[in-house]
């Protein structure tokens, strides 16, 4: 069937759950391919949509049909596994399917006139070409330049990197001197000089681990890598990697914050003589599809990145690794709302290629699956080399004298440390100066206008600043109730600890890394050496300072204020507070000696703060998951969030009730909803903003549900007045 009788389905971004037929271009001889993106007319605009696939009839009449503007790509840009990866989580996920394959590719393959496809053109020496001499063409200097080039790489090279226009590749060509060929496959470094001998002896939880992994070969085996911080979990991805890369084939290796890549980028190009395809934020467009670009085209083996990075195509895939897999930012908070962990699951069984999660404190999903057998549970229960695990303690600072959050018995235990030459971390999970502005005569309190939340003051700006939506002005010299200029901080942030300390202190340099301090290109790199050499001896930080980094020189790790998630409303919150005081004390004893976490508190008879002291995260995983199954919560039942949000209060809560009511006449009892009612934060930005819950005990049946629903949920006429989503399987309540 010639390509002008075909009809070509289309993905095309837009907010609707559906594809687009086209025909294809006048003249064309031969169809575009699934996964080749087209330039399309959709409504007023031109925009870029992707080829699903084709057919010889549409819904619509042949001659309403509009025709596909241009083709973009000779070859396609996705491949089937990766068109099979975006539509099925699309699908999952409830999200339209050309804004998801949208969100799939890099910024510059979005547009038109960006990211021509993945065609790179590689040039090689023919036999013929290989028998002349260089020196032959004194008359011709650009050839003799590119034969001798071609000379010195066997496998040819790229074309640009051959210094020469066409014409003269070309003049080559007709000669037979030269061909166009394949790409050469990515090297890697010399296994004596990159790799071997230069890691650390491994210890016997590791080289079990390592052996578990390599035994699966090129077969799907998910691993759950359950390390205590020090543990050397990083050591077990090196080397389950080294035999992966030897072979030619690529790995994917997740993180979920810009943060840990550098370092970790730099161990991976020490040890395996390599450098990595990376993909983060904090890359150029131009970069982040060069980087994309290699990793299609097989040039890079090893590909490092964050969330989006799952994305990627590989072509040559042999494993999939997630690094901190329990970290909440590997869900997509907007848009496109996937899990990056789940897709890296779901696409390593597609590929048939193992998949290892590593993380000291696994979420309770995955050691529900571990639990099942779904996952292979490996333990490395044991600090590495002579390391030992730090001593965790509870101080009760009930009516205790306390000055900026510090009590006298840590700042006597800050002095011992630091005494004895070691480095301390004062951990505090909230920047700025402080959280609230009071006016101590009237009681006025600086609130944002466009959320229900207090400003949080940075007094080195000279700002109030609101930390979820981002509206700041200058600080109030006199209070607008009253008039009064007794305007009082109040409460502790990292801006205002600093000071403390620095004053505490005078003899030792005080540094923080908070979001703040970090802003400019190269500063958060350059915080963590300086925090790594010891310079800085007391490093004061939030959650940034807990994930993943090496502070051989931290001695005693302080938390102030452990009491945060112990009370809050998302059922996940005890969990991520148990993660976050781990990973926090794991950074302390990680070098020669010893360690001590200190842990303030008002509630030291709490039984969750007291189970994890004294028994440690193992024990308040399986205590939390009795209390999920009691409570039929995740991972015992699965959940989706419908949520709503519009300039006034009355239309959210509306369209929520009208889609209850929907739902409940589809529903056949196995669904249960919860709500409508306003958010935690019910105003943010402006917008006031509820929720439904939806909850059912099986997957397949909220899918079923939710499939069903939300068609009508587009075409309800009081969708029109709000701003609505669906959130599956939801990380965070608020």
């Amino acid at each position: 069937m010639s390509a002008a009788k075909l009809i070509l389905h289309i993905a095309v971004p837009s907010p609707l759950y559906r594809t687009f037929d086209y025909l294809p271009p006048k003249g064309t001889v031969t169809a575009p391919r699934p996964g080749t993106r087209v330039l399309v007319p959709f409504g007023r605009q031109r925009v870029v949509g992707v080829v699903l696939d084709s057919a010889d009839r549409s819904d619509l009449e042949g001659n309403r049909l509009k025709r596909v503007l241009e083709i973009l790509d000779e070859q396609p840009v996705l491949g089937p596994d990766m068109l099979q990866l975006v539509q099925w989580a699309a699908q999952y996920y409830q999200y339209p399917p050309g804004d998801a394959l949208a969100t799939a590719l890099p910024v510059l393959m979005r547009k038109a006139s960006g990211g021509r496809g993945l065609s790179r053109q590689w040039w090689r020496l023919t036999a013929a070409g290989r028998a002349t001499d260089a020196g032959e063409l004194a008359r011709a200097p650009r050839q003799a330049s590119v034969l001798a080039q071609l000379h010195q790489h066997a496998g040819g090279l790229p074309r640009e990197d051959i210094d020469a226009p066409f014409a003269v590749l070309r003049a080559l060509r007709d000669k037979g001197w030269i061909e166009p060929c394949e790409p050469a496959p990515a090297s890697v470094g010399e296994p004596g000089a990159a790799y071997g001998g230069d890691g650390p002896p491994l210890s016997e939880a590791q080289q079990a681990a390592v052996a578990a992994i390599r035994e699966a070969g090129d077969r799907f085996h998910a691993f759950l890598l359950e390390g205590v911080t020090g543990s050397g979990k990083t050591e077990v991805y090196l080397q389950a990697i080294e035999p992966v890369v030897r072979a030619g084939r690529q790995v994917l290796v997740l993180v979920p914050e810009i943060g840990l890549t550098p370092q970790l980028v730099r161990r991976f190009e020490k040890r395996l003589g390599m450098a990595p395809a990376l993909l983060h934020s904090g890359l150029s467009d131009g970069e982040r599809l060069h980087a994309w670009q290699q990793a299609a085209r097989g040039e890079r083996l090893l590909v490092i990145g964050t969330r989006s990075a799952v994305f990627t195509p590989l072509a040559r895939p042999g494993l999939v690794i997630v690094d901190e897999e329990h970290d909440p930012s590997l869900k997509q908070q907007d848009g496109f709302r996937y899990s990056a962990r789940d897709l890296a699951v779901w696409r390593a069984r597609q590929a048939g290629v193992p998949v290892v999660l590593g993380s000291a404190t696994p979420s309770l999903e995955s050691l529900y699956n571990a639990e099942l057998g779904r996952y292979r549970h490996l333990l490395l229960p044991e600090r590495a080399g002579s390391a030992a695990l730090p001593r965790l303690q509870l101080l009760d600072v009930r009516r205790q004298p306390m000055q900026d959050l510090l009590s006298e018995p840590l700042v006597d235990r800050m002095s011992r440390h630091l005494s004895q030459g070691g480095q301390v971390l004062v951990f505090l999970n909230r920047r700025g100066f402080a959280p609230v502005l009071l006016c101590h005569d009237c009681g006025w309190v600086a609130d944002c206008p466009r959320c229900d939340a207090h400003m949080t003051l940075h007094r080195r700006q000279g700002r109030l600043r609101c930390h979820h939506c981002g509206h700041q002005r200058r600080i109030d010299t006199h209070c607008p109730g009253c008039g009064s200029s007794e305007l009082v901080a109040v409460g502790q942030g990292t801006e205002r600890l600093e000071q403390a300390l620095a004053e505490r202190f005078p003899g030792h340099r005080v540094l923080r890394i908070d979001r703040d301090t970090t802003r400019g290109k190269g500063s958060l790199q350059q915080a963590l050496d300086s925090a790594r050499s010891g310079e800085a001896r007391i490093l004061l930080g939030t959650q940034m300072l807990a994930k993943g980094h090496h502070f051989p020189g931290v001695t005693l790790v302080a938390i102030l204020d452990a009491d945060q998630g112990l009370f809050g409303s998302d059922f996940r919150a005890s969990e991520r507070m148990a993660q976050l005081i781990v990973q926090v004390a794991g950074r302390a004893g990680r070098g020669d000696q010893a360690g001590e976490v200190l842990i303030q508190t008002h509630q030291p008879d709490h039984p969750l703060l007291r189970q994890l002291v004294a028994q440690g995260y193992d024990a308040f995983a399986r205590a939390a998951l009795a209390e999920r199954r009691a409570a039929q919560l995740p991972p015992y039942s699965s959940l989706a969030l419908l949520r709503a949000e519009a300039p006034g209060a009355e239309a959210p809560m509306a369209f929520l009730e009208q889609a209850a009511r929907l739902a409940s006449a589809l529903d056949n009892g196995k669904v249960q909803l919860w709500g409508p009612v306003p958010a935690p934060m019910e105003r943010r930005a402006g917008r006031y903003r509820a929720q439904l819950l939806l909850q059912a005990d099986r997957r397949s049946d909220l899918q079923q549900m939710l499939k069903r629903w939300l068609p009508q949920l587009q075409q309800d006429k009081t969708a029109r007045r709000v701003r609505w989503s669906i959130d599956v399987d939801p990380v965070d309540m608020l």
